[in-house]
């Protein structure tokens, strides 16, 4: 049995910039990593775009989705209901022991939502989660989602922002459940022309709202 690490012990995380990958592919990755990872493994936050899909959570009801057409549609086990993943979404998947860290699946929910919130309060944006539907809304649209799993005292999936990308898939669905819930974007909003903008200015607000003091990045 592996030893517990002692405070001070544990590996700083690694931040991963992983491109355009697909879904399913990324979401295997994340199952066997948080598998095989044992107390010594140092956490993972990885950021990436997927190409179109629709995704339904554990919780997810099929007359949620209206009319998906060509864009695939694959089951998944995170939670909540179903969400539209395309590029120009910055996507962030958190890997995080949350034992080791002492968080509570809510505490991860809530860093993630105010990573997103502190981020547009910088380019001027009111930004507000709300308790009873997971994610971050401004004047009642919804700018980013939140879905996790946690598996063996570990989290994974995460945040999805929405930056600069095509809407009217969500217009073929319930996001999240909710029927005629509008969503909204940062590019309406603030001047962020793309994902690697967004994803360079939340990075400060994700890390200081997980608790990361330094990161290596791969």
């Amino acid at each position: 049995m592996n030893a517990q690490p002692r405070p001070g012990e544990f590996p700083a995380p690694i931040l991963r910039q992983l491109g355009q990958v697909d879904y399913e592919i990324t979401w295997r990755r994340m199952q066997q990593f948080t598998d095989q990872r044992s107390a010594h493994t140092p956490d993972e936050l990885w950021l990436l775009q997927h190409p179109p899909v629709f995704t339904l959570g554990m919780a997810g009801r099929r007359e949620h989705l209206l009319a998906p057409g060509e864009i695939p549609v694959l089951h998944t086990d995170r939670g909540g209901q179903v969400t539209y993943h395309g590029p120009g979404q910055l996507v962030v998947y958190a890997l995080i022991d949350l034992r080791r860290a002492g968080l509570g699946v809510r505490d991860l929910v809530t860093a993630l939502e105010q990573s997103v919130i502190r981020y547009a309060a910088t380019l001027g944006v009111a930004a507000a989660a709300q308790r009873e539907a997971p994610g971050v809304y401004v004047a009642g649209a919804k700018l980013a989602s939140v879905g996790i799993r946690i598996r063996r005292g570990a989290s994974y999936h995460g945040l999805a922002l929405n930056v600069n990308m095509d809407l009217e898939p969500f217009q073929r669905i319930n996001p999240c459940g909710h029927a005629g819930l509008s969503m909204t974007q940062l590019a309406d909003l603030a001047p962020v022309p793309d994902v690697a903008t967004a994803a360079s200015g939340l990075e400060p607000a994700l890390l200081a709202a997980l608790g990361f003091a330094h990161v290596t990045r791969l």
